[in-house]
């Protein structure tokens, strides 16, 4: 699985941004707009509404619950929840069950945390050094990355885990091989001269298309 991600500090629009990762080949994209209000992520997502829908791409919408309720008809899918955002019960209990919610792990006691939860995937990161957040958790590198998802593995955790923070395109088969069921890119696609063409690359080193 590639997940794309927008990045605010990317010279291209998030609307571009998405669009052309959707050409890429890209079928799961989330709207990561910190410092966007409402309105602007609604506005954001209505411009790739229909192409996403055209493609079978889902779309989520990182913190914003009841953003992510109202538009759920429109086509979101779900949320991505932070440490500081909404608790998982919480959204869960007011998107209702069919929706997507992704949770961010910073070491296995985070995953341990919300195992027994109603969550579809586990963010784990930061991997690597990321111009995305501000406050960054340490980076686990790859040997960080495997050890947890070794644990996560040695203590019955079936929740897939998207490795998150930093990815670039040679990072990607050392993170599948230390067990990630996918990768989450933002800044090594939005920076791209070409972002259609990069999200491509990326495709190309997943599993189902080797």
């Amino acid at each position: 699985m590639l997940q794309f991600i927008t990045n605010e500090k990317s010279a291209v629009s998030p609307e571009k941004q998405l669009l052309d990762a959707i050409d890429g080949g890209c079928r799961w994209v989330q709207i990561r707009l910190k410092s966007a209000t409402d309105d602007e992520i609604k506005r954001v997502f209505m411009s790739i509404r229909d192409r996403a829908k055209e493609t079978l791409t889902t779309v989520i919408i990182n913190d914003r619950v009841e953003l992510a309720k109202e538009l759920g008809e429109e086509g979101v899918a779900g949320v991505h929840l932070g440490s500081e955002d909404m608790a998982p019960a919480a959204a869960r209990n007011f998107l209702g069950p069919n929706a997507i919610i992704g949770v961010t792990a910073h070491s296995y006691e985070d995953i341990d945390n919300v195992k027994n939860l109603d969550i579809d995937y586990i963010g784990l990161g930061p991997f690597s050094h990321t111009e995305t957040k501000e406050r960054l958790a340490p980076l686990l590198g790859i040997d960080g990355v495997k050890e947890i998802v070794d644990q996560a593995k040695e203590n019955e955790v079936f929740i897939p885990i998207v490795a998150v923070g930093g990815v670039k395109l040679h990072d990607v088969k050392p993170l599948l091989e230390a067990g990630v069921n996918g990768v989450a890119v933002s800044g090594a696609i939005a920076n791209a001269s070409n972002i259609a063409e990069e999200t491509k690359k990326f495709i190309d080193l997943l599993p189902l298309n080797e």
